[in-house]
């Protein structure tokens, strides 16, 4: 368990949305992953019940109006804590009902809150983000990073005396990229690439990086560049939501 803590410190606990609706969707989970949180959207809790032995320590935000009448779900987010002691809930509804709210804040005082279900959350994202504080979510981990070592539509390309040398993506955050050229080549430590074309899937994006270094991964040589601070607010965002996608897909699967 002593290490199972240790990593959860470092690495950070993962985030699910259980059955969020559009504005869940759109609004936090979106913004979450903006703020480097790990933010997963859930939609069949039987088979994240599965995942949450594998992810202790995670935060699992309910809609108790989808899918099993609000007693039901009582019982499964107990059910779940006598297994799973560290596992932290808040919920989501569109329930009135102050009974319903109490016996979640004060019966089975739920850490993540309890929060109103409506289109406009923009008010809503700063109690979710209160909570998540509170819970020392993301760790010490500053970053969230996409493996993409296996998508072939996500590649590089760099400017190399006045020719572009192609190469295949291994991670990406947005502080730097990993990569493996088409060819080896001697990149020099601290050497500044400008206008460094880079596909995340459909889409296209321009960085300016300096190379950190190189080691051998899997018989090849990787590439490790940091992203400069003159990277653009939006090409930023670009990259979350590529990481958000790839992490999501991989969850998925994982889930399902």
């Amino acid at each position: 368990m002593g290490g199972e803590a240790n990593k959860d410190d470092i690495e950070g606990n993962k985030i699910f949305f259980l059955y969020p609706t559009n504005s869940i969707q759109s609004q936090i989970i979106d913004e979450l992953i903006q703020q480097e949180y790990e933010a997963y959207a859930a939609k069949d809790h039987s088979r994240l019940s599965s995942a949450l032995k594998k992810y202790p320590a995670s935060i699992i935000f309910v809609n108790i109006d989808e899918r099993m009448p609000e007693p039901e779900w009582e019982k499964w987010i107990t059910s779940h804590l006598k297994i799973l002691p560290d596992l932290k809930f808040g919920i989501f509804s569109s329930t009135s009902d102050e009974e319903i709210k109490d016996k979640y804040i004060n019966k089975l005082k739920i850490p993540c809150g309890f929060m109103m279900l409506k289109l406009d959350m923009s008010h809503t994202i700063d109690k979710v983000l209160e909570s998540l504080e509170r819970t020392n979510v993301k760790g010490r981990r500053k970053y969230l990073r996409a493996c993409a070592e296996n998508d072939l539509k996500s590649t590089l390309n760099l400017p190399f005396n006045e020719e572009y040398i192609n190469g295949n993506i291994v991670d990406i955050s947005v502080v730097g990229i990993s990569c493996k050229l088409e060819r080896e080549m001697e990149l020099k430590k601290n050497t500044l690439y400008k206008d460094i074309q880079i596909r995340l899937q459909s889409t296209l994006i321009k960085v300016d990086a300096v190379i950190l270094g190189s080691r051998e991964n899997n018989g090849g040589k990787m590439y490790v560049m940091l992203f400069t601070q003159r990277t653009d607010p939006e090409t930023k965002v670009k990259i979350r939501k590529y990481i958000q996608q790839n992490m999501q897909s991989k969850m998925d699967a994982e889930i399902n």
